[in-house]
């Protein structure tokens, strides 16, 4: 896990070496500058001159700027490596995640993925300061202090050793309980965070339901619920402020007691007043990093579980790979599933698509048409690699698709999707996603063909209006027909329109089906449809039911000898015909 995480440091290794250094430094200081308090307090005793005192005065002042000088290097490289490690983690795991297939995708939540982002990088950041800084810093002062104090106090300083193995059982009893409880709290930040995206999602819905006080209990009892475990989690971190202060008051009991006593009583120990002051400050300073050293050990507690979820998305394998020797050219669009079967999951027992075998040819179009659940967005994601065949194979080009370069096989393949999305920006920007370089003739003839021309010419800034994030100002037909455009743009082999015109009137969609015939005979085009007059002048229609091809025929063929398709045909000229009535 810490190597995993340890790359992503990279150009702030220097800042992460050089903290250590300056607290160092800044620790050895610290540490002198009791021993030579020591030595101006019994100066002073023996009666020594003003210059002596100035000269002593002098020096500790030059010390504790040096030892400040370097405290602030210190807190300022801890702050550029460790916000600099945040942001390559998030920059590490953005990458990660646009390399995941979309089985990768259905393992993480997109809330979950929000949280590592977010929360669980926050803490990594917080630790990994701590770590460079205070991990480093308060074990060097215990040892620099109780060497000193050792020095100045003799056997005196044995009384930290008896302190330190009371103190690290409680720690060790702390960290062991409230590791499982914070595993516990971040799966439910997940939780939380789900039901803010599904609330500001379906707001509309919400309000049209007068749903409102429903979901502030629903999200209520789930911040409650984090609540609750956060609260348990601290009551048991909180117990290291009273060990640490039980530990604090019996050692500077025994110092100050024990020690005013041999300073009064001058019995079995030769210890003076100088060497008494210095042993109450190595006391403090010993004392206070145990109690800093409690506080990293409770925030590097904290940070664990995150740490392990952030890695999980950072090692986690696509299930999409590019071939050894990938095949960048695709020959044309033509289409086989040969015995091609599937299912989502390893572990799922049952197959989404069952005995596929299609043969369709470059140029064709291809009608798909079935009842919900009948697979029809399943068979069409296994064109583009979106998923890989469980059994059989597909082919694309008359080669299978997993002997293609992953992008040049997906550049060749435009997917609209009946909810496709719509990003921040005007309609150009959105356009561009199909072709990067693409003129504002392309987008213009793009737009025609998709029939978007006729309502983006109504906008006052045109093409240059501004899309809403998701689309919110524009209707749900101007973002299809928009999404179309887009996919155009990449000039693909293939189209595959995945329900992509069912928010559009039906005289829109023959219109657009008749622009595809005429502009781009030579792309494959497969229209999913819920509507027969969407697919009924295919070239061969596909009737899909429980994840298998239950005909495959002309318009003409299939109301002859299907009854599936022809039942779908007259219930919807039916309900047709009783609009009219």
């Amino acid at each position: 896990m810490l190597k995993e995480l340890a790359k992503s440091i990279r150009e702030y290794k220097k800042a992460s070496i050089a903290t250590p250094l300056l607290v160092s430094v800044e620790v050895v200081l610290e540490c002198i500058i009791p021993f030579i308090i020591a030595n101006l307090v019994n100066h002073i005793k023996a009666g020594s001159d003003l210059s002596v005192i100035i000269r002593y005065g002098i020096v500790l002042f030059i010390m504790a700027a040096f030892s400040l000088l370097f405290g602030a290097l210190a807190g300022n490289t801890s702050a550029i490596a460790s916000s600099g490690l945040s942001k390559n983690l998030r920059k590490d795991m953005f990458i990660k995640i646009q390399s995941y297939s979309f089985e990768n995708i259905d393992k993480f939540s997109p809330s979950s993925i929000v949280t590592r982002m977010t929360t669980d990088v926050f803490n990594i950041q917080n630790a990994y300061m701590m770590i460079i800084r205070a991990a480093i810093r308060c074990p060097l002062m215990i040892v620099f202090a109780f060497v000193m104090a050792f020095v100045m106090g003799g056997r005196m300083a044995f009384i930290f050793l008896i302190v330190a193995p009371i103190l690290g059982f409680g720690l060790f009893t702390v960290i062991r309980k409230t590791v499982p409880l914070f595993r516990k709290v971040f799966r439910k930040y997940d939780n939380l965070n789900a039901s803010i995206q599904e609330n500001v999602n379906a707001m509309r819905v919400v309000k049209s339901y007068v749903r409102e006080d429903y979901e502030k209990d629903k999200f209520e009892y789930a911040a409650q619920d984090v609540c609750n475990d956060f609260t348990k989690a601290e009551r048991i971190l909180a117990w290291n402020g009273p060990m640490m202060q039980f530990c604090i008051y019996t050692v500077m009991s025994f110092v100050l007691s024990f020690g005013s006593y041999m300073v009064i009583t001058t019995r079995g120990l030769d210890l003076d007043l100088g060497q008494m002051s210095a042993l109450v400050t190595y006391s403090f300073m010993i004392l206070q990093s145990l109690m800093m050293l409690s506080m990293v050990f409770a925030m590097i507690t904290m940070s664990t579980e995150s740490a392990e979820r952030v890695v999980e998305i950072l090692t986690e394998e696509s299930s999409l790979t590019d071939p050894e020797d990938p095949i960048y050219e695709v020959k044309d669009g033509s289409i086989d599933f040969e015995n091609v079967s599937f299912k989502y999951s390893k572990n799922a027992k049952k197959m989404v698509l069952s005995d596929i075998n299609l043969h369709i040819n470059s140029g064709e179009t291809i009608g798909i048409i079935g009842g919900t659940g009948s697979s029809k967005s399943s068979l069409i994601q296994l064109i583009s690699r979106l998923y890989d065949a469980t059994e059989g194979t597909v082919k694309v080009g008359g080669l299978d698709v997993r002997s293609y370069d992953l992008d040049a096989l997906r550049n060749q393949v435009s997917v609209v999707l009946q909810k496709n999305v719509l990003f921040s920006g005007t309609i150009k920007d959105n356009l561009r996603w199909g072709s990067k370089d693409a003129t504002d003739e392309q987008m213009i003839q793009a737009c025609k063909i998709a029939h978007a021309d006729e309502f983006i010419d109504q906008f006052p800034q045109g093409y240059d209006t501004y899309i809403e994030q998701g689309g919110s100002n524009v209707s749900g037909g101007q973002k299809q027909r928009l999404c179309i455009a887009r996919a155009l743009l990449k000039d693909p082999k293939i189209l595959i329109m995945d329900d992509s015109t069912s928010a559009v009137d039906t005289k829109t969609d023959a219109q657009i089906r008749k622009a595809f015939r005429t502009f781009i005979p030579e792309t494959t085009k497969i229209i999913i449809a819920q509507r027969v007059s969407s697919v009924e002048d295919a070239d061969q229609i596909i009737v899909m039911e429980s994840g298998r091809v239950n005909a495959v025929g002309t318009h003409d063929e299939l109301m002859a000898h299907n009854d599936i398709y022809r039942e779908i045909y007259e219930s919807q000229n039916k309900a047709g015909d009783n609009d009219e009535e």
